[in-house]
């Protein structure tokens, strides 16, 4: 029988082959033997006929998603035993050698007094004071606030601060002082956070808050007045009042008016900027930024309303906290309420060119670019820098924002010893008030404004400004600032800290009732309590971090209790110290937070459209 045989020639199968099976299959073997020129691996040999040569097979071990060889497999995990044991010997000796910690270098003297400036605000508390408070020598004191007096709506006005060495409660300088330590805590909160004071001075912010909330009908959308002040300062009837006693807050068993307006835009609009500054540093509690934001803006709308100065007339406030008028602090809560809501109106009121003229942006003067608790146009024009800088809003606010920015740089421009704007001592103080007393409050917030307005070039990629035709870089700001905070923290001729508490040298005599009266279970009547205001010796309790008034223009002191002009801290001015403080505490490297302080501002510009779908033809 025949085949065809593939490669070409024919296929003889004899069937009647003599040689029997087991003959040919070993000519088979031999002959595929033969032809092979390589060796087979165990498949190709599993083809061939009849019995092979069995090679030794290699082991595996399956694994489950892969089968690997078992000496592999045994290598790979004794390397793996073998190295963790090297390991945790090697940790082992690490954790039991003793070795030398590197500390965290110790804090600077900024952060140092930063600590115990917070502590003036916990000694300036009103009302019944938290467990946590940490002033020994305090108490609950005026419970009965608000409530002694039928002719006002506001009947609850326990609690807030005090505003100096007196038991008055001015609610001007104490809005414009919970301002500034919002204003820093927005831009500094890593330097606080670092310094470990957040929650504290948060809570220091939030006690203000939730009293000026009281002053007025804070649930209202519209009000029609606003309680301005507890208790009385004019000594002139001599009556028993808050600066005619001289008594621990504690003890204060005489009547204290409350003094309230109808018609005084700058302390609501002041107490509006107050309250939405706050609600930006409280933006994760919802619920009571809302509250704050509320109030900011029916004070606000009252402000705009109701139009003229609380101190108009001759009355209380007039003799210790008269403002001098109102446009400035339209210019500065219309700012801070534009950054609270995003609401443009408020944006387009700060900026209004009229109202930056009524508030003297354009014509200087002797006090100009002086920020303090009576004129805030120096912090508004700062303040509204900042947006030119980083959000560049372009039309129809690039002219004004420019022309604040020009304006600030000017300002700083006047800090520098190379102008003679202002005087300075022969230690270096510079006069920012000309001489008069209580020159510290304005210095401070001066050195603030210089930091913070260094932190806003160098985080915006600016290395300095314009004098003039002189370049000056923002490090010649911060040390400015920083001498001036250098001088009140000792660096002076009299080598005299005027922080309490800081150093080995300062104030013993602090004009303050609270602080010169001991603690001994002893009740001083209005009168009785004068031995302790007249005493030459040094007050038994120390106001920790307390700012004095400060020195005069010959870097002269005197440590006397009677004298207001050199030994008496405000709130206004502990706030300002706060504020430079931080600034100028830690590493320069943290800077400011560009971007809170924005987190309600909608974007400048209209989102752009999406791009065309692709064609397709």
């Amino acid at each position: 029988m025949y085949g065809r045989d593939p490669w070409g020639g024919p296929l003889e199968i004899n069937a009647t082959d003599s040689a029997t099976d087991d003959d040919r299959s070993r000519n088979l073997q031999d002959l595929d033997r033969a032809a092979l020129s390589r060796p087979l691996d165990e498949t190709q040999q599993s083809w061939l006929l009849g019995p092979t040569e069995q090679k030794k097979k290699k082991k595996y071990v399956d694994l489950g998603c892969i089968i690997v060889s078992r000496k592999i497999f045994v290598w790979t995990v004794g390397t793996l035993l073998v190295s963790g044991f090297i390991a945790g010997f090697i940790t082992l000796i690490v954790k039991t050698v003793p070795r030398h910690h590197h500390r965290p270098p110790p804090p600077d003297n900024y952060t140092l007094a930063l600590h115990k400036a917070l502590m003036f605000f916990n000694a300036q508390r009103s009302g019944k004071l938290p467990k946590h408070n940490n002033v020994s020598w305090r108490g609950n004191s005026c419970l009965q606030d608000g409530k002694s007096d039928p002719s006002i709506s506001m009947k609850d006005l326990v609690g807030g601060y005090y505003d100096a060495g007196d038991a008055i409660k001015f609610h001007f300088p104490k809005s414009f002082a919970m301002t500034m330590l919002s204003w820093s805590v927005i831009e500094y909160s890593a330097k606080y956070e670092a310094a470990g004071e957040l929650n504290h001075i948060k809570d220091i912010i939030k006690w203000g808050t939730d009293y000026l909330l009281k002053t007025f009908n804070n649930t209202a959308d519209t009000i029609d007045r606003i309680a301005a002040q507890v208790g009385v300062g004019d000594t002139s009837g001599g009556e028993a009042n808050d600066h005619y006693c001289w008594m621990r807050p504690e003890d204060i068993d005489y009547t204290r008016p409350v003094y309230q307006c109808h018609s005084c835009s700058d302390l609501a609009a002041e107490m509006a900027a107050a309250l939405a500054s706050a609600s930006i540093v409280f933006k994760d509690n919802k619920a009571y930024s809302q509250k704050l934001v509320h109030g900011a803006s029916t004070l606000f709308k009252f402000a705009r309303d109701q139009r003229g100065r609380y101190s108009a007339g001759g009355s209380d406030p007039a003799l210790f906290y008269n403002s001098s008028s109102y446009w400035d602090e339209f210019v500065w809560g219309g700012a801070w309420l534009y950054y609270a809501t995003g609401n443009s109106t408020y944006l387009q009121l700060a900026t209004n060119p009229k109202l930056a003229k009524h508030a003297g942006a354009f014509w200087g003067g002797p006090d100009y670019g002086v920020l303090s608790w009576d004129n805030k146009l120096a912090g508004a024009q700062v303040l509204l820098s900042r947006m030119r800088l980083f959000l560049s809003p372009g039309y129809p606010y690039e002219e004004i924002l420019s022309t604040f920015q020009n304006q600030t740089s000017i300002f700083m421009c006047s800090f520098l010893p190379v102008f003679t704007s202002f005087n300075r001592t022969k230690g270096g103080l510079i006069q920012l008030n000309h001489g008069r007393p209580q020159p510290l409050q304005y210095v401070v917030n001066a050195a603030f404004l210089a930091a913070l307005y260094s932190d806003y070039l160098d985080a915006a990629d600016t290395p300095g400004w314009y004098c003039g035709p002189n370049f000056y870089s923002t490090d010649v700001l911060r040390n400015f600032a920083k001498t001036q905070i250098d001088y009140i923290l000792g660096k002076n001729p009299r080598k005299m800290s005027y922080v309490v508490g800081f150093g080995n040298l300062y104030p013993k005599h602090v004009h303050h009732r609270g602080a010169s009266i001991p603690k001994n279970n002893v009740k001083y009547s209005c009168k009785g309590g004068w031995k302790w205001r007249d005493t030459t010796k040094p007050n038994p309790n120390t106001l920790v971090g307390a700012m004095v008034a400060g020195p005069d223009k010959h870097d002269g002191f005197h440590d006397v209790r009677t004298n207001y002009n050199y030994t008496e801290p405000t709130l206004a001015g502990n706030a300002g110290l706060v504020a430079a403080l931080v600034a100028l505490s830690g590493d320069k490297s943290t800077g400011i937070d560009k971007n809170t302080i924005f987190s309600a501002v909608p974007p400048m510009f209209p989102t752009p459209p999406p791009p065309p779908a692709p064609w397709q033809p």
